[in-house]
Formats: structure tokens, C-alpha cells, sequence
């Protein structure tokens, strides 16, 4: 439940505006663990929730504001998003609410892998062995080369001939 509360104040033009203020109860605030995983040019925000035992819903992945699964279509692609978790055996353990943007479609699953990795370590640093030995903690440097000057491509010359 959400309260607001209106709070007069006194700005220096002598007129006097009102400031909303929000306040949730305690009961309503839930904590989480934020970490940032990168892949080429792909960021995923990543919040990872605890779950209680006593919830319905237990291990939900909302990415951009919809299941993984409804989000990533094949696969391979929710499998690598769900690594993470399946390799710590904590998928219903956890809720995770990712936002992504950039890049491809690859990348963002790999982005959000490596976010969960370094969420998963925040939680609980004895994680950190497994997840590390796995590769998921390594952020991927490889990322696209840039065009050169007089080529087509990075390395793509343009057609030679000799005569």
C-alpha cells in the first residue's frame, strides 16, 4: 500500500506549491541485489530478488517487462539466460527484473548471463568459485572492430586488379 502525503512549501516568489511526497511500508519494500552485465554492445540491468517460500510465483525472469522466455524465442538463447541460476541449482530461489538494450539478441542473452553471475556473487561470495570456473563472472572483450579508412569492411578490401 502506498501513502502520499502532502507537504506545503514555501518557494522564494512568495507562492506556495505542493510537494508529493511517496512512502511504502515496510512490509511492501523489497530488497535486492543490482549488478551490470555487459556484452559487446548490449547492457542488462539486473535486480535479483529473493523469493519466500510461502510465494506463488517463485523463480520469475522479467526481462524489459516480460517473461524470458516470451522475450527470447529459441531456446539456446533461454537457456544461456537461465545458466547462471541452473549452475548455482537456485532457479526458483530467486526473481530476477532485468532491463536490457543494445546490441543483438545474442548479446543481450550473454549480457544478462553475466549479470546474473555478478548478482548471484553479491548474494553470496561463496558462489563466486563456481560461477568463475563456469566463465560466467568474465566479462567478454571481444567486441566489433571499427572500419578502416579505404577498406569496405574492418579488413573487407576492395576488389584488386592487376591490369
Amino acid at each position: 500500500m502506498t501513502i502520499i502525503k502532502k507537504i506545503p512549501t514555501q518557494k522564494t516568489s512568495g507562492k506556495t506549491s505542493v510537494k508529493k511526497t511517496v512512502e511504502k511500508k515496510e512490509s511492501e519494500a523489497k530488497f535486492y541485489y543490482e549488478a551490470v552485465g555487459r556484452r559487446k554492445q548490449s547492457t542488462a540491468r539486473v535486480r535479483l530478488f529473493t523469493c519466500r517460500p510461502f510465494e506463488d510465483e517463485k523463480g520469475k525472469i522479467l526481462v524489459n517487462d516480460k517473461p524470458y522466455t516470451d522475450f527470447f524465442t529459441t531456446l539456446e538463447l533461454q537457456q544461456i539466460v537461465a545458466s547462471a541460476l541452473k549452475k548455482m541449482k537456485s532457479l526458483n530461489r530467486f526473481e530476477a527484473i532485468i532491463k536490457v538494450k543494445g546490441g543483438g539478441i545474442k548479446g543481450q542473452a550473454d549480457a544478462i548471463r553475466h549479470g546474473l553471475a555478478r548478482a548471484l556473487v553479491k548474494f553470496n561470495a561463496d558462489f563466486s568459485k563456481k560461477l568463475k570456473r563456469a566463465g560466467y563472472l568474465r566479462r567478454d572483450p571481444r567486441k566489433k572492430e571499427r572500419k578502416k579508412p579505404g577498406l569496405k569492411k574492418s579488413r573487407k578490401a576492395p576488389q584488386w586488379k592487376k591490369r
